[in-house]
């Protein structure tokens, strides 16, 4: 959903992200994966890609291109880290590069949809085999929304796990390692496969 709030430089980029509702940050970050045609294996967020190829600016699109969304414990930290690589490159600029009217940023903002599957599981086993069919939005729901729904700032899985007391702690700690920002759904899918068959696998 469009929020009608639009830049056409880096100077009303930074005007923008000051004051951008955290969704809109969020979708930006993360909103990529969900998106068939997101092609830019380059840089993995719509700032850094916008940057680079619509403003020509290949030093602000490095330094936006390296943040990782997962490092920051809010998205107002998050937020922060934006505005002040942006502020510290327009500082460093003499002549601001603008883009054409029909390329400007778009701040967008995305609600998800959420429905059941009616697919239970009630043994820490059957993950192996449920997760390799599960579907790239459901990968995304349980696996990145989950961490800013939970305090804990952890995924579905994780938290499931815990439940179980220190019995499946290698396993919590092999997921725990696994980096959701750098990767496509379907890699990440298989990064959990690959961690649940290791465990489960080896503990037969």
């Amino acid at each position: 959903m469009a929020t009608g709030k639009r830049a056409r430089s880096l100077v009303g980029l930074r005007d923008h992200l000051e004051t951008i509702e955290q969704e809109s940050i969020y979708y930006h970050f993360w909103g990529g994966l969900l998106r068939p045609q997101f092609e830019d294996y380059e840089y993995h967020n719509d700032f850094a890609s916008w940057a680079a190829h619509t403003l020509n600016d290949r030093t602000i699109a490095e330094r936006l291109g390296i943040i990782d969304p997962t490092k920051f414990g809010t998205l107002d930290q998050l937020r922060q880290e934006l505005v002040e690589l942006v502020d510290e490159r327009i500082d460093e600029l003499e002549v601001f590069p603008w883009a054409p009217r029909d390329k400007q940023f778009d701040f967008i903002v995305s609600d998800i949809v959420v429905f059941t599957t009616k697919k239970t599981i009630g043994e820490p086993e059957a993950l192996l085999s449920i997760v390799p069919e599960m579907s790239l939005g459901s990968i995304f729901y349980h696996f990145i929304d989950a961490r800013r729904r939970a305090p804990e700032s952890t995924d579905d899985f994780t938290r499931w796990l815990m439940n179980y007391g220190k019995r499946y702690q290698d396993l919590i700690d092999g997921i725990m390692g696994i980096d959701p920002y750098l990767t496509s759904l379907s890699a990440l899918r298989d990064e959990l496969t690959e961690e649940l068959s290791k465990h489960f696998m080896v503990n037969k």
